[in-house]
């Protein structure tokens, strides 16, 4: 145990230890520790507060293939939906009126918005006094920078996994290169960008989760998603073991030690996986919730994995169910855009 006290402590301080150390944290038996010393610099560096997102999945139409996702194109069994400019607006618009200071626009890679449509709904939403986030897959840098003229601040991309070879055959037709290019091109331009990685997807090793940290670390990422691999119906993978939410939460707590002014948030993969998700995620560094603001009717549809979207009821229970798990670990709502702050060096 001296030795994970050394590392931890290391961490705490430097924010930085090479691959070896990465890996013996990650496999070791003590996991308490390593959550209290994330949760310790969760509060030093980026405080108590609690951003709420308000996501609004507008589109499950996809022209992916992605292994994992039940919203590939392939999956031909699954009910689709393509909400309207105007029924986006309305989303947002309620979002705001529950007292949300960033709107989360995500949906499958769906060309069927023009990047004209797109902008015209950011600028929109801009006009609200919101923070605008965007996780709508790969484009051209001047597709980007369009998006980011209209007022986009943040844009979620995530790599899933920084292994190369695993990346290649996990997602059919797409380029690892061209995702990092991806995201490079989003930090050159401006935006608060975000990634993150699926834990416990077949074929991915320890090894691979220690790179993952440390793809963060080289990006300078601002946010980081994270959830457990959950099989989906439709997907090559959906015989295929799930992931494990313990280690989920050891990779949150790691990251918040590598990157402590990143913003994180608890995925809903994690809520479905465990009960007591947000609570734990929030004591294990996370500092983000996005509950879905979305049309009721099409939450079901986005399945991207099963059990999301089953739980969610109406947008007012949703929110004090949220606010009541925050309140209980003694934390603060956060009232501004939550922006990531850049405190250290």
């Amino acid at each position: 145990m001296q030795e994970l006290d050394v590392l931890i402590e290391v961490l705490k301080s430097k924010h930085d230890i090479d691959k070896e150390s990465i890996v013996k944290l990650l496999t070791c038996k003590e996991s308490k520790s390593i959550y209290a010393a994330a949760d310790e610099v969760r509060s030093c560096v980026v405080g108590k507060e609690v951003h709420l997102r308000g996501l609004i999945e507008f589109s499950s139409y996809c022209c992916r293939t992605c292994f994992y996702c039940g919203l590939r194109s392939a999956n031909s069994t699954l009910k689709r939906y393509r909400l309207e400019p105007k029924e986006i607006l309305e989303c947002a618009s309620r979002a705001v009126a529950y007292g949300l200071k960033t709107i989360v626009l995500q949906s499958g890679e769906d060309k069927s918005y023009s990047i004209n449509v797109l902008c015209k709904i950011v600028q929109a939403i801009k006009g609200m006094d919101v923070a605008v986030t965007l996780s709508i897959g790969e484009l051209k840098r001047s597709e980007y920078a369009e998006l980011k003229k209209a007022g986009a601040d943040r844009y979620l991309l995530r790599i899933e996994t920084s292994n190369e070879n695993l990346y290649n055959g996990l997602h059919p037709g797409m380029s690892y290169k061209n995702r990092v290019r991806c995201l490079y091109d989003l930090k050159e331009l401006g935006y608060e960008t975000g990634t993150g990685c699926l834990i416990g997807i077949p074929g991915q090793t320890i090894d691979m989760l220690a790179e993952d940290l440390l793809f963060f670390k080289k990006l300078d990422a601002d946010m980081i998603g994270m959830g457990p691999f959950i099989p989906c119906d439709g997907t090559p993978l959906e015989k295929s073991e799930g992931g494990k939410v313990d280690l989920v939460y050891r990779m949150m707590s790691l990251t918040r030690l590598f990157l402590p002014e990143v913003n994180m948030p608890v995925t809903t993969a994690l809520g479905v996986k465990d009960y007591n998700g947000y609570k734990n995620g929030l004591m294990c560094g996370a500092n983000v919730i996005m509950p879905n603001m979305g049309m009721s009717e099409y939450k079901k549809m986005y399945a991207i994995y099963p059990g999301k979207g089953e739980s969610i009821n109406n947008m007012e229970n949703q929110i004090e169910n949220i606010k009541k798990v925050v309140f209980e670990l003694g934390r603060s709502i956060g009232v501004d855009y939550g922006s990531r702050r850049k405190t250290t060096k």
